[in-house]
């Protein structure tokens, strides 16, 4: 008699909740290199995307000439400041920062890629803009 083979692991998209969390780590963890002024790693995470460190580069001095500072506390990292749209195929996802203004008008924008985050087993982000809106 054969062994069936073993069911094929659950998708990771699967646990929405799940990958949520997973999706609002990927998102801040740039707001923290953004708030250590690290164009490198930034780079490093977002060149496919486009994102590379020159490009980090000039949003960092961009936002830096308006505002002093990024939170990075509980606030900075609160669901209000994250939006997501869930969309068959690609999530729009856009992180707000916490300027010390209060403003709440710039952010990194991104597609995620659900299909390519099954495949790799981790929340693939593709970032599109990094703007003030």
């Amino acid at each position: 008699p054969h062994d069936a083979p073993p069911p094929p692991p659950p998708l990771l998209t699967a646990n929405i909740r799940a990958f949520r969390v997973m999706v609002r780590n990927e998102m801040f963890r740039r707001v923290e290199l953004f708030a250590d002024e690290d164009s490198a790693a930034l780079g490093e995470l977002d060149a496919d995307a486009g994102w590379d460190a020159e490009r980090w580069e000039e949003v960092l001095d961009d936002y830096f000439d308006e505002h002093d500072d990024i939170g990075t506390g509980p606030d900075a990292r609160g669901p209000g400041l994250l939006i997501i749209n869930e969309e068959t195929g690609t999530w729009k996802v856009r992180q707000i920062f916490d300027d010390p203004a209060g403003n709440h008008d710039w952010g990194i924008s991104a597609d995620i890629d659900l299909a390519a985050s099954d495949e790799t087993g981790t929340a693939v982000v593709r970032v599109t803009d990094v703007n003030r809106l």
